[in-house]
């Protein structure tokens, strides 16, 4: 069955774009997001920038009733996903979904997709239908370019009954129409009224809480693991046969990097690792979680730590060094390929590459073996990272919808957030046994048909709590969720967890101006100097008055730490 997999705490991550690049990334959870909508007010009509938290917000949330359909080999701990590390056994799967919760109503939904869709009356699609008794017509879009369409849509007059809604595209406009365009679910999910939809009870109440935008329960949301980071990969098959002991410090790895770097050889110790420097050296991620109360009172964003800086200076030692491989300077080509070619030893990227590149490599090259190196603090002790939202991705129904398209709506997200070890969650993910898969050896193994059919569309809707689950490799999940575990003991909120947050439209390019600054400075293109006249003058056009802004904000909500 495929995971919920884990995200990057930093949206500039390579999870914004690619991280449904395969199905088995498809219930990603993409965490610590851009900047979120969501109103002080409490009504449609009311101001919408701020939060909403506290009180206001619990009284919108739906109960939390856990799952007891299937436990997982490795619970939670730590803020990880949970693990799953047994076969499939269909004789034993569990139905979470006892009634048929649909009733046949029509249901459009427009959701990013990121391959070619298959096409309307398919066989997964059908058989879906029928077990959840649902009629969805699907208007899949092109995830790369999802911005532009959801953008347009919402501008216009026509929406479809349902719309996945990401935490990435919700700027400028897109964020102001959420409040506008989708309705409030709280007259049907609200405390006990969730009891209806058990699989929808059982999304933990941090991931609900993200689903309120503009004063009201309007997301049905995607649960991520709050103890996300992006992963330090290494070569353990080539570390262990030179001999290489594994880096517990900026400096070791620096020092182990010129040694492993061979140009003559074409091999390089790295790729760029700025994404795990800034885990290295406490920064904050970027967008709304960028912000926090210190211990000395202080409201202060990413930009103005000094870590920062310290982040990006060590990460410019390495390629003043030249142990980054070329073609990461130059960003270009694939630094996944250059790692299992074994051109790069060590590459930064999001949790779902461990069993990405393991199952990729596993008949090609038999001996390949990636593991996870544990995140190091700046001084080689522990690190101090920061948790990532609990959810960034929503499904919402549109205002005006009839009681009956919300009804077969939720119904369908219902059957999409069943458990990992039931039929309903067995359906979503590999289809029909014996038209787009078959077991062998307790492995599922999709045809060509399931490979084409069963991908990113119906996981989309709604997602259990973030799990970990690999029949083919299940000590792949074993680590992920272990590694979790090791790394979320290190864990911080920010003041702004928890909190779905937009920010005052005038502000909303305020902080654009960095990710081109980070590439430009590490590559040696740019001057320190450049990186904080740039602080200066985010403090001077808006940033000290977004900084009061936040401090209100904060002030009449709470603390999200």
């Amino acid at each position: 069955m495929t995971p919920s997999a884990a995200s990057s705490t930093d949206p500039s991550g390579p999870s914004r774009r690619s991280f449904l690049a395969s199905t088995a990334v498809a219930t990603a959870a993409v965490a610590g997001g851009m900047p979120l909508l969501a109103a002080c007010g409490g009504s449609d009509s009311g101001d919408r920038e701020g939060t909403t938290s506290g009180k206001a917000a619990d009284k919108l949330l739906p109960a939390y009733v856990a799952s007891t359909v299937a436990n997982p080999d490795l619970p939670s701990k730590n803020g990880s996903a949970a693990g799953f590390t047994g076969k499939v056994d269909l004789a034993t799967l569990k139905t979470s979904v006892p009634k048929k919760l649909g009733t046949g109503a029509p249901v459009k939904i427009m959701s990013p997709f990121w391959g070619s869709p298959p096409k309307a009356g398919c066989a997964y699609y059908t058989a879906l239908d029928a077990a959840a008794g649902t009629k969805i017509t699907w208007q899949n879009q092109d995830g790369n370019t999802y911005g532009e369409k959801l953008g347009a849509v919402l501008a216009s007059s026509s929406i479809p009954d349902m719309v996945v809604v990401p935490s990435w595209e919700l700027v400028g406009k897109i964020a102001n129409a959420v409040t506008a365009k989708f309705m409030d679910l709280s007259p049907y999910l609200a405390g006990d009224k969730v009891k209806k939809y058990p699989n929808l009870a059982a999304i933990p109440s941090d991931a609900w809480r993200m689903g309120i935008f503009g004063g009201a329960l309007r997301g049905i949301p995607m649960p991520a693991a709050t103890a996300s980071f992006i992963v330090p990969y290494y070569r353990k098959d080539i570390f262990d046969k030179k001999g290489y002991s594994v880096p517990k410090s900026p400096d070791e790895f620096l020092s182990w990097a010129k040694e492993a770097t061979s140009a003559k050889a074409k091999v390089w110790a790295c790729g760029d690792m700025s994404w795990t420097a800034f885990n290295i050296f406490g920064v904050r991620p970027s967008g709304a979680l960028g912000w926090n109360i210190g211990d000395d009172g202080k409201l202060t964003y990413r930009s103005e730590q000094p870590e920062y800086l310290e982040a990006l200076e060590w990460t410019r030692k390495l390629f003043d060094a030249g142990v980054v491989h070329p073609d990461d300077k130059a960003r270009s080509g694939d630094v996944g390929n250059r790692f299992t070619a074994g051109q790069i030893l060590v590459y930064n990227n999001d949790i779902s590459h461990w069993y990405g590149k393991t199952s990729e490599q596993a008949v090609s090259n038999p001996d390949f073996v990636i593991d996870g190196m544990d995140i190091f603090g700046a001084d080689g002790g522990d690190p101090k990272l920061w948790a990532a939202q609990p959810a960034g991705i929503w499904s919402m129904i549109r205002k005006g919808a009839s009681k009956a398209t919300i009804e077969n709506a939720l119904a369908a997200a219902d059957f999409s957030a069943a458990p990992y070890g039931t039929k309903e969650r067995m359906l979503v993910d590999y289809g029909v046994e014996g038209t787009h898969y078959t077991v062998k050896n307790g492995v599922p193994v999709k045809n060509d048909l399931g490979n084409s059919e069963v991908v990113n569309a119906w996981v989309m809707l709604a997602a259990p709590t973030a799990y970990f689950a690999h029949p083919d490799f299940p000590d792949v999940a074993r680590k992920q969720v272990e590694w979790q575990q090791r790394m979320g003991a290190f864990m911080k909120k920010t003041s702004t967890f928890g909190m779905n947050i937009v920010e005052p439209t005038r502000y909303a390019n305020l902080s654009s101006q960095f990710e081109q600054l980070e590439l430009d400075y590490v590559r040696g293109n740019r001057k320190l100097s450049d990186v904080q006249a740039a602080i200066s003058t985010w403090k001077s056009s808006g940033g000290d008055k977004l900084r009061d802004w936040y401090k209100q904000l904060i002030d009449k909500n709470g603390s999200g730490n």
